[in-house]
């Protein structure tokens, strides 16, 4: 084992999937630290075309690379997104590391040392300048490839071609990944979960080619009702592509007849029929706000406005049902909100909103 000026270094990442690039900063940090901490961010999040897989097959994909020996320095934690709310984001990566230092630090009579280590090569490695607490280890960028690179790779063949040998997932992928995570691949591409991802890219690959044209990337403004009663949020369940099957907050896009207020609450009444007259929708709302990361929707640029509309506790909470694009609509309590199900940033929106933290 190196003797280190590091007891700990920590390498945060989204890691879909744990690709070449990864594996080259991984071996760096088990040669300059005695353990190394992997925070797999966005974790419990609902499979789609950015996020395809489960915080524990990207915690596989890693640990399957590596040796038995490595694997007993190598502490892999999920870090959820937070959205909107960096300061959270930060603590939760804080506490987080601190709680697999304390675990793993045999060494109480001196203070751990702590490093990040990554590529500092875009925005998506902003992170290394946020812990001036710990130090910072940068790796080398040649040759970084991204995420982005792979999945495209893996989802871009069409529906039935991957008998195609020029289409196979070894042909597109395997210069990108290492090879235990190219064998986990192949038998991902086998599965429901594959074709449902691959589905969505296709839709989204269809929606942007419509803009194809346009001198530059179109952007989309959108509306969402965050309305709360009683404990209890206005949800439904989306009927159509992207996000099928995925609750979601009421909302759409705005007519560009109307105001901002009037889309929201057209929207919110077509897609849940609520049976609360339109003046005292307007009249409850309490808050609103913009929510524009870049990376919310897969269809494209897309920046939503929300509108918190909170109604007075009643004995019974209005009746709901599903309409237009909606499925179905329902009243779900606030403690049992799940990420995993929520589309787009929607959990995101909420907790903002709402002030709802879990």
């Amino acid at each position: 084992m190196t003797t280190s000026q590091h007891d700990f270094l920590v390498f945060i990442g989204r890691f879909q999937p744990y690709h070449l690039g990864h594996a080259r900063v991984v071996a760096r940090a088990l040669e300059a630290a005695r353990h190394v901490i992997i925070l797999i961010g966005s974790a419990h999040r609902p499979a789609c075309v950015r996020n395809p897989w489960s915080f524990r097959e990207r915690e596989a994909m890693i640990r399957a690379t590596l040796s038995p020996e490595d694997n007993a320095r190598l502490h892999i934690a999920p870090i959820m997104d937070a959205t909107y709310n960096d300061d959270l984001w930060l603590a939760n990566v804080q506490k987080t590391v601190n709680g697999l230092v304390a675990a793993h630090h045999a060494q109480p009579h001196r203070p751990p040392r702590i490093g990040l280590i990554g590529h500092n090569k875009d925005h998506s490695s902003y992170y290394l300048s946020l812990f001036p607490n710990w130090s910072s280890v940068d790796v080398d960028a040649v040759d970084v490839m991204s995420g982005t690179e792979v999945r495209d790779a893996i989802f871009r063949a069409d529906a039935g071609s991957w008998e195609d040998s020029r289409l196979s997932i070894t042909a597109l992928a395997k210069n990108l990944v290492p090879e235990p995570v190219l064998q986990f691949l192949k038998a991902y591409t086998k599965t429901d979960a594959f074709r449902a991802v691959r589905d969505e890219y296709d839709f989204v690959r269809q929606y942007q080619a419509q803009w194809g044209s346009a001198p530059y990337a179109p952007m989309f403004l959108t509306v969402d009702a965050v309305v709360v009663q009683s404990g209890h949020i206005l949800l439904v369940e989306r009927k159509a592509r992207p996000g099928r099957g995925q609750w979601a907050l009421p909302g759409g896009f705005v007519s560009p007849t109307e105001t901002l207020r009037e889309s929201m609450i057209r929207e919110l009444k077509e897609e849940t029929r609520i049976k609360v007259p339109v003046p005292v929708l307007a009249g409850s709302i309490v808050a609103e706000g913009v929510f524009d990361d870049p990376y919310r929707s897969a269809r494209g640029r897309t920046v939503t406005h929300a509108f918190h509309i909170h109604l007075n506790p009643e004995t019974a909470l209005p009746k709901v049902r599903g309409g237009d694009d909606a499925r179905h609509a329902f009243w779900v309590p606030l403690a049992e909100l799940d990420p995993e199900r929520l589309f787009e940033d929607h959990y995101f929106i909420i907790q903002k909103m709402v002030g709802q933290m879990s």
